[in-house]
């Protein structure tokens, strides 16, 4: 077969390195719109000195956001969606989910601001232009989305030509101001001239939206060659670059323009500059470029947040175009949201509300560093170092500082809309196909609680719950698992065993089937609990092994639960479980159930307390009052069926069970009733019963038990619990 015959394999993507990808979106953003139009004002109204203030504390955060991004960006192999993908896999969905909506959005809402500064400039150098200022910004705004629409690659190369232009025009002011620059008029505007509606703060916000440039080459990490080492590279050099530009603007804003001129209307930097054009020139292409960088990051953090499946709605948005997957459909609800920003409002309004979207973007990006850093998991090794914990909590809490410090009520409603987002994703329980920071986090803290419980002296005030029940496997004997997980809902730990009896090298496999089959059951089931599977050559010996072995440091069972065997020939096995049980100083729950329906159904009637021993008593009345707590028990009153011993006072014996309960904090109905005939007491005042505790004592002598005894209360009405308490319950804890 000939070549000319063979399908030519399809063009790999362009990729983009340091400079093209990285430094100049990130520089042509920082280095627009607020720099030509606005920051003579800040200059005006703030002093030289403050100005610079405001400039330090704005690089400062986005410094210290800068060495987060660079430490996460280091540590992973970074894909598509900037600061979205970074946060994601760091926190989880839930604050990435929060962060792509915000971030998205003040993207998009960034192009409204863009296009406006854009058309501030196109009037200021053609007054007389016969257009609508809006009809001018929608032109602009559609002729954004079309060049984006066509491709990265193509609007990445026309950049270069923009920052070429952009450059010629920050020389042009530095040449025009310092031929004027007077050391006089440095002096006169060193100190602000605050007025009744401006502060620090407000005069903060409005500049703010100038060094936020910093995402938008990160916001291109899908489409570089090496994410790692470009988004740093790149993002340290713009934030450097762009301090020098602007400190030396401010030196020669504040040295060259008298406070009026400043403050006054019209296009300031223009009137200054060694050839006017030049600045117009600038301006124009600085506000493009930073229009287009924007209008090129926005629809690609939706793309990614949508391949994500957070919202299975936004599912349609995550396909993309051409060999580089161009995200157009997010491009074309992008350009919807800048365009309905046109309509709505002005740069100085527009830039106070990026402004809150940044820095909740800014704050997150620094706790999702600070978490992996104090979280200690051996997967967070960036190969940047100049970074510390303190310093990403720094930035965390400096950005929401400022929030407030802007405009508290905004502040508050931002918090407040991603509080709801995250409790929205949070109830959709989003099963995740990466490792996130939560599961890191819960790691370190369940290390740090346990050697914490293996220190501390035990005492029966914090007794809970830790049950091992034996199933026999998913699916079977399903009301051992629902008692067992009544039992322990919020207070307590479940695990579900089962036992494989034969040999292990033959049974490895099936163990590891077996294990995966339970931890179904158990999330199909939605209960709160650990799968534990064992292989054994005996039934007896591998629940001795997993009594001793299962569990780790204070979570060990303190309680086995299984269920009553029907089965005579069992009878022997059924009773050296128990008693090893008893000897290991375990509480034990012996369900004996009625139903034979695969869900275990709660009968009208009381949950019935048989109380015969006090020690036994303690622990039935504990779990009387875990059952009555579950929302399916609610409703089911709580009595402790009393027999009266032969020659007592009743009211005596009442009184003393009232003091019990009085001091056991327990609300329950009491029923004292004759001791003869216990049984057929019982019988008669457990009526009706949707369950009944009774408590069982091994022989003194051989600490073995009676299996007939017992089976006379099991063959009492409904479902019954046979307990037996170890010893460590106290009602008067």
């Amino acid at each position: 077969m000939s070549d000319k015959n063979q399908t030519k394999p399809p063009a790999p993507p362009r990729k983009f390195g340091t400079f093209g990808g990285v430094f100049t979106p990130s520089l042509l953003t920082i280095v627009g719109v607020i720099m030509f139009l606005r920051f003579s004002t800040v200059v005006g109204v703030a002093g030289c000195w403050h100005a610079l203030l405001i400039l330090l504390a704005a690089t400062a955060i986005t410094l210290v956001t800068g060495l987060s991004i660079a430490s996460i960006a280091t540590n992973m192999r970074v894909k598509g969606g900037g600061a979205y993908y970074l946060i994601s896999r760091s926190l989880g969905p839930e604050f990435g989910g929060v962060i792509a909506v915000f971030f998205f959005v003040a993207q998009a809402v960034a192009v409204t601001l863009y296009v406006v500064g854009f058309t501030e400039a196109i009037f200021s150098a053609f007054p007389g232009l016969g257009l609508s200022f809006r009809m001018v910004a929608t032109i602009t705004n559609a002729l954004v989305f079309v060049c984006v629409y066509i491709g990265a690659g193509w609007t990445i190369r026309l950049q270069y030509g923009i920052l070429a232009v952009l450059l010629l025009a920050v020389l042009s002011f530095f040449i025009g101001a310092g031929m004027a620059f007077s050391p006089e008029l440095l002096r006169a505007n060193v100190d602000p001239a605050w007025t009744s509606d401006q502060s620090f703060f407000i005069i903060f916000a409005l500049f703010f939206p100038a060094v936020t440039g910093i995402m938008a080459g990160v916001n291109m990490s899908g489409d570089l060659k090496d994410p790692s080492r470009s988004i740093p590279n790149g993002t340290f050099a713009a934030i450097g670059v762009s301090v020098l530009i602007y400190a030396a603007i401010t030196i020669l804003f504040a040295g060259s323009m008298s406070r009026a001129d400043l403050l006054g209307p019209g296009f300031v930097m223009k009137d200054r500059a060694f050839s006017g054009a030049l600045i117009y020139a600038g301006v124009i292409a600085a506000t493009l470029s930073s229009a287009l960088g924007s209008m090129m990051g926005a629809p690609r953090i939706l793309q990614a947040f949508a391949r994500d499946d957070i919202f299975h709605r936004l599912k349609w948005f995550a396909r993309g175009s051409g060999r580089s997957g161009e995200p157009r459909r997010a491009i074309v609800l992008t350009f919807l949201i800048a365009q309905a920003g046109v309509f709505a409002g002005d740069l100085d309004v527009i830039a106070p509300i990026i402004t809150m979207f940044f820095l909740m973007t800014y704050g997150t990006t620094n706790l999702a560093c600070f978490f992996e850093s104090i979280s200690h998991n051996p997967s967070f090794r960036p190969t940047f170092r100049l970074n510390h914990w303190s310093v990403a909590l720094l930035g965390t809490v400096a950005c929401l500082g400022v929030m407030f410090l802007i405009n508290a009520l905004w502040a508050s409603v931002a918090i407040l809309l991603a509080s709801l987002l995250y409790v929205l994703i949070v109830r959709a329980k989003i099963l995740v196909k990466w490792g996130d920071l939560d599961s890191g986090l819960a790691y370190q803290r369940a290390r740090n609680a346990l050697l914490r419980l293996e220190i501390e002296r035990y005492h029966p005030k914090n007794w809970r719950p830790s049950i091992l029940t034996l199933s026999g496997g998913a699916y079977n004997r399903i009301h051992l698992a629902d008692y067992a997980a009544w039992l322990t809902a919020e207070n307590g730990i479940l695990s579900i065993g089962q036992i494989i009896q034969g040999d292990f090298d033959d049974l490895l496999e099936r163990q590891r089937e077996a294990e995966t089959i339970l931890r179904k059951f158990i999330r199909e089931e939605d209960i709160a609990a650990f799968p534990v599977v064992v292989i054994g050559e005996n039934l007896v010996g591998a629940i001795q092994g997993l009594l001793q072995c299962h569990g780790l440091g204070g979570l060990r069972p303190n309680t086995l639960l299984v269920g009553w065997s029907r089965d005579p020939e069992k009878s022997k096995v059924f009773s050296d479980i128990l008693g090893i049980a008893i000897r290991m100083r375990r509480s034990i729950i012996v369900v004996a159930s009625k139903q034979e329906e695969e869900r275990t159904l709660i009968p009208d009637g009381a949950i019935n307390i048989w109380w015969t021993k006090d020690s036994h008593g303690a622990l039935m009345l504990l779990l009387g009052y875990l059952l009555k707590n579950n929302a399916d028990w609610r409703n089911r009153p709580l009595r402790i069926l009393r027999p009266m011993p032969p020659k007592a006072d009743i009211h005596n014996v009442a009184k003393e069970m009232q003091d019990m309960l009085a001091e056991a904090r327990i609300e329950a109905d009491l029923v004292i009733m004759p001791a003869e005939s216990p049984i057929a007491a019982i019988r008669e005042a457990m009526h009706p019963s949707a369950v009944l505790l009774a408590g069982f004592e091994p022989s003194e002598e051989d600490a073995t038990l009676d299996l007939s005894q017992l089976q006379q209360t099991v063959d009492l009405p409904g479902d019954v619990l046979l307990v037996y308490n170890a010893g460590d319950v106290s009602l008067q804890a």
